[in-house]
């Protein structure tokens, strides 16, 4: 069995800026993605405009070229593959890791659906946009309610609810209004998320206040039919008739892996994962966090800008250790 300096769990942003700084360091790496590359973007809504500027996006020092400041999710797309063929990364796509032992002489035993690895470092850059925050509530489970937003398309006509005031619910609700969808928004604050872009934040509101899309505020979701949605808020519970819901609610780090990995987390509300802050490090030696796990619940404060270094400390650290 071939011995790795380094498996890198998880073939988006942060995992291709670890391998990248691997590769230069002449340490021998392979990335273990589940999905396909950079799997939580492509699955992104088909519009999507980042909020950060492309220069701030950049890693491995190739240039992201984008048609304006803030590039799209089908020009992020084609940034990491060219990264992948320009730095020939060692990268399988479809295999999930399932397991992690630590060996008796050092490093682990990384399994995954394919395969067993020896590596003397693990790290885990998985991010957060694989796990729905689920609503658990009656219904939830209903082939006409989704936890991801794609396209308009598929909600012409129809009679859409969707969940949520934050960037993704906005511009889902923008979208497919726009192309000729009822929309209604239940929404648990008394306001829109303050946080909003800011060239869509004024553009929801007016549509609120003009009556085009129906928003309740200070308004849960009590369950999901097939033909209606009941609501409740300081009122009472009411029903409105419904075809689809788009529960844009957020996300969260695949917390079971982190278990089966066996990195525990702090217990407050953010739930971060335990680790180092300057190494990355985390309680199991040559294991490290990279990218926007770091933040546990609190996925508002890191992106890929701010995380993009990462790799660089991490394959610093392994290398003082080595």
């Amino acid at each position: 069995m071939q011995i790795f300096d380094a498996i890198i769990i998880g073939g988006g942003p942060s995992g291709i800026a670890c391998a990248i700084e691997a590769q230069k360091a002449g340490l021998k790496y392979l990335i273990l993605e589940k999905g396909l590359l950079a799997n939580s973007i492509y699955h992104f809504p088909s519009n999507m405009t980042f909020f950060s500027t492309s220069r701030l996006l950049e890693i491995g020092d190739i240039p992201f070229i984008s048609h304006n400041d803030k590039p799209t999710r089908s020009e992020a797309l084609e940034y990491y593959r060219r990264l992948m063929q320009h730095y020939g990364l060692q990268i399988h796509f479809y295999e999930e890791v399932t397991a992690m032992k630590a060996l008796p002489d050092s490093g682990y035993e990384v399994s995954s659906n394919k395969a067993r690895y020896h590596t003397k470092n693990v790290i885990l850059a998985s991010g957060y946009y694989d796990v729905p925050r689920y609503l658990q509530v009656p219904g939830e489970e209903l082939p006409k309610v989704s936890h991801y937003y794609k396209d308009p398309h598929p909600y012409i006509g129809q009679r859409l609810l969707v969940i949520g005031a934050a960037n993704s619910a906005c511009d889902a609700a923008l979208e497919t209004w726009n192309k000729g969808a009822e929309v209604t928004m239940a929404i648990r604050q008394g306001e829109i998320y303050p946080k909003v872009k800011y060239w869509i934040k004024p553009n929801i509101e007016n549509r609120i206040k003009e009556g085009s899309i129906k928003a309740y505020f200070h308004t849960r979701v009590v369950a999901i039919y097939p033909d209606r949605v009941t609501l409740e808020n300081p009122d009472g519970c009411f029903d409105i008739p419904n075809d689809f819901v788009l529960a844009m609610t957020g996300y969260e780090p695949n917390y079971a892996l982190l278990k089966t990995l066996g990195i525990p987390c702090e217990t407050d509300l953010n739930k971060k994962p335990l680790h180092d802050p300057e190494t990355l490090e985390t309680g199991l030696p040559g294991v490290f966090l990279a990218g926007v796990v770091c933040a546990g619940l609190q996925t508002s404060k890191l992106f890929i800008e701010n995380t993009r270094h990462h790799g660089e400390i991490i394959i610093r650290q392994i290398l003082s250790g080595s």
